[in-house]
Formats: structure tokens, C-alpha cells, sequence
């Protein structure tokens, strides 16, 4: 468990210096302009307009950037955003970025299931040992409002259906852009109930 925890600090060395860089150039006056088309999926207020959509307002601007680069760029399949970002320059991909990070971030109510949230609270907070699950916290912040500089993103009100989908598609290496392999690692360890529980706790954490 101490190496897996001392690998997920790499990423916040190794990515941190470029991060910070452009997001410093960032326009969040010009994003706003250029993400118009994506109200149609992510709502006006950055909040996704189905579970199956995730919420972008206040997401962490450094994670943002880097997911729409890499959905251009065909690191990340997404179907659904097939064109939407085929135009766009970095720092395009920035400004957008910058402009739902300044949005203020959807609260949830989680699922009050004792057992759910129970489960949710022990994977995020403490992780698991014997699975070899590392607490969602060290990386996402106890608050769920992620790293930017390292670019781990929030989860803090995040839609139950979206988190879901993306842990399995982690664990089944369909998606496959995280550093070091990160979420695969992690992703793959966990059973669907503990995925489950994970997405509807953080979707009420705040």
C-alpha cells in the first residue's frame, strides 16, 4: 500500500510545471464563448442534463484541459463528443477549462442506504487494505475537490451514473489516459457494489 500511495504523488511532479503554465494564459471570457455547444450536453450552469453526463462546473481546470486535448487528440474515446473538439486549439482546450472551473459545483444528495454509504465512506476515506485500495481522498482531497496541480480531478457532487461508467471502463482498460496507469490499477480491484458505493458517496460529498 506505501508504494502505490508514493506512485500516485509521481504525477503531481511530473505534470504540475505545464499545468500551471497554461493555465496561467488561460481565458475563461473566451471559453465561455466557445463552449456554448457543450450546454447541450453539460447544461448552462456546467451541470450534466442526464446522470449519464457528468457535471463540469468547478470541475479542476488542469484536469478538464487535459481531457479535452486528449478526447481531441484520440487518447480518450468518448462517442458522444465524436466532433465536438476536433477544432479546438490548446488553448481553446484552456479556456474552456478555465471557464467551468470558475463555475460554482453542483451539490448531490447521495442514496442514504446505510450499508451504501457506509462502504462509500470506508473506500474513500481509508481505502482497503486487503484489496489493496488506496483511499479516494489521497488524491481527490477529503472535500472531493481534487488536485489541480497535479491534475486529479473533483468528484465533490458528481453524477452516480457517470462515475460508474468511467470506473469500469477504467478497470476494463477501455479507457486508458490516466497517468501511470492509475485508475486501471485501482479501478480493476474493485467489485461492482464498491463502485457503486464509491459514485454515491462521492456524488453527496461536499
Amino acid at each position: 500500500m506505501r508504494k502505490l500511495l508514493a506512485s500516485l504523488a509521481l504525477p503531481l511532479l511530473a505534470i504540475g510545471g505545464a499545468h500551471a503554465a497554461s493555465l496561467a494564459d488561460a481565458d475563461a471570457a473566451a471559453g465561455q464563448q466557445k463552449a456554448a455547444a457543450c450546454a447541450a450536453c453539460h447544461g448552462q450552469q456546467g451541470v450534466g442534463i442526464t446522470p449519464a453526463f457528468p457535471n463540469l462546473a468547478g470541475q479542476q481546470a488542469s484536469y478538464l484541459a487535459k481531457q479535452i486535448m486528449d478526447i481531441r487528440d484520440g487518447k480518450r474515446q468518448v462517442p458522444q463528443m465524436a466532433g465536438q473538439v476536433d477544432d479546438f486549439s490548446d488553448q481553446d482546450a484552456w479556456d474552456v477549462a478555465a471557464h467551468f472551473a470558475a463555475m460554482e459545483p453542483a451539490l448531490g444528495q447521495a442514496d442514504p442506504d446505510p450499508a451504501l454509504v457506509e462502504r462509500g465512506r470506508e473506500l474513500y476515506h481509508a481505502g482497503d487494505l486487503e484489496q489493496g485500495i488506496p483511499a479516494c481522498a489521497a488524491c481527490h482531497t477529503p472535500t472531493g475537490a481534487g488536485i489541480g496541480s497535479a491534475g486529479y480531478p473533483a468528484l465533490s457532487g458528481q453524477q452516480r451514473d457517470y462515475v460508474v461508467t468511467t470506473l469500469q471502463a477504467f478497470a476494463a482498460g477501455e479507457r486508458a489516459n490516466d497517468p501511470n496507469a492509475i485508475m486501471r490499477d485501482i479501478a480493476a480491484k474493485m467489485s461492482d457494489r464498491d463502485m457503486e458505493a464509491v459514485a454515491n458517496y462521492v456524488h453527496g460529498l461536499h
